[in-house]
């Protein structure tokens, strides 16, 4: 429960420390006091929007601080914070900090740990839980009412939801295999003949690269086989220079003797028909390395044609058709491996409908007994609100399958009759101003039953009723707090406002120019005047004292 709230520089409110206990809490006042700003300072710690608008004049920003005690912490608000990393020691309180800049910009803080205001909105639905003046269109509007009963019922809606995205998931993964196989088989045949002529070219990676430079060799080597094939001319026969060089040693090897000079010149010349040798032999390998076969240059010029003329056709790289080659095959495989595939994610698709059809039937059991015990708790409000002839009715339809969803297979309506014998009809077209307002509190009453909140609070649910109804509306909101353990009302209402054990008067104050609101928490002889100025008016008079009197000993 809500134990303490702690408020600086928001709106009119300066520096404000609240402290609340169990059972029924009671905040009066005059119109204009500043009822709400306690409100919208208690929704920034649940995650509300942090307006700048929000930051007292004139300050650089504005925090707001709540504590919240368990006898033992919900374990939806554990699961939450241990999600986050954030660690509270058992029996510690959870505090909640929020700060707003003047400037724009908000931080948020759990027990004085950095977090996400998106984690203050998910703790928030278990610790307070707002029945308010303003929201009454939304229990009038049947879009909200499946929400209301699942809250009250207690229905496993996350399990519903789960095998709800699970069969989605499981359609959507058979429809997409389908049309996969559905394409692949519309596009049978030309794949066939697309793979056919990729097979008998047979294309290799790295080939085109291989080739290119083979044919560059090969047309390297024919224009040099020319050239060489002149020198061969040049060098071989009777009068080449080797024939004539050895020529020349014979004879000079016959006279060589005669002088030393002409010994020497016999080595040199002996040495030159080495090195010619050499030479010719060189050049005959030269010529046999560089003999090419035209038929060879012809067919790598002829594959390098069909492995490009390929590579545009199906707009890749030619380095690329082995891969294309693949796919092919996939798809293939796929056509003839499709069946069985299909199959199995039919079976998938089966098995995922029965499981949401067992979870969405059990959701709806869990309605339909909840139902009736919700009609039974509006029942009870009824009477004591000058409602004896009305009847409520939560209607649970069966909704035609295509209307089917993550909520279950229900549609949720509240129905209303006026009237003994009239027809039962959705609140909003059924009811007058007056009979509407009250069978709106008497179903938030009845919801407020089951709220699961740490803290449930009414904001003015009693508006524009007096008399016999308001005491009958604050005698349910006593007896909801001392079975939930706290409520807070924020009320107009004297009747209401004596149920309360603790009672705080929301009062504005002007010095110069500076107004401030502030809060108190009255003592006995302050509720009896609060109560006084409520019956009266401006001017307290003695038999308003005498009926607050009245009203606080009814108590």
């Amino acid at each position: 429960m809500l134990t303490r709230l702690s408020i600086r520089n928001i709106v009119l409110i300066e520096a404000l420390d609240l402290e609340f206990r169990r059972g029924l809490g009671v905040l009066t006042g005059e119109t204009g006091a500043g009822k709400s700003i306690l409100l919208d300072a208690l929704g920034l710690v649940l995650g509300d929007r942090a307006e700048t608008s929000l930051v007292r004049g004139g300050e650089p920003k504005a925090s707001v601080s709540a504590s919240f005690e368990f006898a033992e912490m919900p374990r939806a608000i554990t699961r939450a914070l241990d999600d986050a990393d954030i660690e509270i020691e058992p029996g510690e309180p959870l505090i909640i900090r929020r700060q707003v800049k003047a400037d724009g910009g908000s931080k948020a803080f759990i027990n004085d740990q950095p977090t996400s205001v998106g984690l203050l909105r998910e703790l928030a639905g278990s610790l307070v839980e707002l029945h308010g003046q303003h929201d009454d269109r939304g229990l009038v509007n049947p879009r909200g009412h499946m929400a209301l009963l699942d809250r009250f019922a207690g229905t496993d809606v996350g399990a519903l939801e789960r095998r709800w995205k699970a069969w989605a998931k499981a359609e959507a993964q058979l429809a997409e295999a389908r049309d996969e196989v559905e394409q692949a088989r519309a596009d049978q045949d030309l794949l066939i003949a697309h793979l056919a002529e990729l097979s008998a070219l047979e294309p290799q990676a790295g080939e085109e690269a291989r080739l290119a430079e083979a044919r560059a060799d090969m047309q390297k080597g024919e224009k040099l086989s020319g050239d060489l094939e002149d020198l061969r001319h040049l060098w071989e026969g009777s009068d080449s220079p080797l024939a004539s060089l050895r020529v020349a040693a014979r004879r000079l090897d016959r006279i060589a003797e005669q002088h030393p000079l002409l010994t020497e010149a016999l080595a040199s010349l002996d040495r030159a028909v080495i090195e010619a040798g050499e030479a010719e032999e060189k050049l005959e390998a030269a010529a046999m390395a560089l003999v090419h076969d035209p038929q060879a240059l012809d067919a790598a010029e002829t594959r390098l044609f069909e492995l490009r003329a390929l590579a545009r056709k199906h707009r890749c790289e030619v380095d690329a058709l082995p891969e294309v080659m693949r796919d092919m095959r996939v798809r293939l495989d796929a056509i003839e491996g499709g069946e069985a595939q299909l199959d199995a994610l039919e079976a998938g698709a089966i098995e995922a409908r029965e499981a949401y059809l067992t979870t969405a039937q059990k959701a709806r059991d869990t309605r339909m007994k909840a139902a009736k015990k919700l009609d039974k708790a509006v029942a009870r409000e009824l009477a004591p609100l000058k409602l004896d002839a009305a009847r409520f009715q939560t209607a649970i339809t069966e909704l035609p399958e295509d209307r089917w969803g993550a909520s279950g297979m229900d549609g949720v309506e509240f129905l209303i009759s006026t009237n003994p014998g009239s027809d039962f009809a959705p609140l909003g077209k059924i009811a007058s101003g007056g009979e509407l307002s009250r069978f709106i509190l008497a179903l938030k009453v009845a919801l407020a039953e089951k709220g699961g909140a740490a803290t449930i609070i009414f904001d003015e649910i009693d508006r524009g009723v007096g008399g016999a109804v308001a005491s009958a509306i604050g005698e349910r909101l006593a007896r909801l707090a001392s079975e939930e353990g706290q409520l807070l009302a924020v009320t107009h209402s004297p009747q209401v406002a004596a149920r309360g054990s603790q009672h705080y008067l929301i009062a504005k104050s002007s010095k110069g120019t500076v107004t401030k609101t502030g809060v108190v928490e009255l003592s006995a002889e302050g509720r009896q005047e609060e109560i006084a100025r409520m019956l009266s008016g401006a001017e307290i008079t003695s038999e308003a004292r005498a009926q607050a009197d009245r009203l606080l000993e009814d108590v």
